[in-house]
């Protein structure tokens, strides 16, 4: 149960930031971006659909809901802040700490993600 939460948080984040990139996206382009099957594409969104998280347009085309939306920006802040806070304290290169954080903003406690943001900021103030 836990891998299809963190998979379905890492479809909704691959939409999203597809979305930024080019305005439209399609399960194809999941599938290209994630090097997955089109087969487990169509049931992720299938479920993702089932869930409120994305509606698809009668072209195809996937839209976060708004309560997807928030989802995929909640997932995103804390990629790019574990990205950030593992560059910066353990000294690894951005490749690394991509891949890290990729695994950790699934199972990151609350409590200490906001104490990572709050040590972040301390951080740049100084």
């Amino acid at each position: 149960m836990k891998r299809t939460r963190e998979s379905g948080e890492d479809y909704l984040e691959t939409i999203y930031l597809l979305k930024k990139k080019n305005g439209v996206v399609r399960s194809v382009d999941i599938a290209d971006e994630l090097g997955y099957s089109r087969p487990s594409i169509s049931r992720a969104v299938g479920i993702l659909k089932k869930d409120g998280c994305i509606n698809m347009a009668a072209n195809g085309e996937l839209e976060l809901t708004e309560k997807g939306l928030a989802m995929a920006e909640e997932i995103y802040d804390k990629h790019t802040t574990l990205t950030e806070f593992l560059m910066t304290t353990a000294g690894v290169d951005e490749n690394t700490a991509e891949t890290d954080a990729c695994r950790i903003e699934h199972i990151i406690s609350p409590d200490t993600f906001s104490g990572i943001k709050k040590y972040l900021k301390n951080a740049k103030k100084n």
